[in-house]
């Protein structure tokens, strides 16, 4: 990914996201007493510091698309985590947990991620 296209990536993810998402390193901003499955298709995998960002498409319950977009760590920490620049790539089916936002927004914590090919991907920020 060249520069000038990470930069607008970014620019885009933010304003997608807003604020909800930006609530740093802190969990205040999702309901971290639920969590929900989704079937989703990876549209954007970004692997920087400070922190790596999913974003993905869900049908809802109309068969509507919903545009969605989560952070985790950086990409130090999802490496220990067994996470990598190759986990996922645009159009890949996935299973994710995650915690919502409070707000009813498509951001979300992910705490899983389930592979097509079966492979689980686990980050959860509740304390291990």
């Amino acid at each position: 990914m060249n520069t000038k296209l990470a930069v607008a990536f970014l620019l885009a993810v933010s304003l997608f996201i807003s604020v909800p998402l930006f609530a740093h390193h802190g969990s205040a901003a999702y309901d971290m007493t639920k969590t929900i499955m989704l079937k989703a298709t990876v549209t954007g995998w970004l692997w920087a510091n400070p922190h790596c960002v999913l974003q993905f498409d869900v049908k809802d319950d109309k068969g509507n698309v919903e545009h969605w977009g989560s952070e985790v760590s950086n990409p130090a920490d999802m490496v220990r985590r067994g996470w990598n620049s190759q986990s996922f790539k645009a159009g890949d089916e996935v299973t994710l947990t995650v915690n919502q936002a409070k707000s009813g927004a498509h951001v979300a914590r992910i705490e899983q991620a389930i592979l097509a090919n079966g492979q689980t991907l686990s980050y959860s920020l509740r304390p291990q």
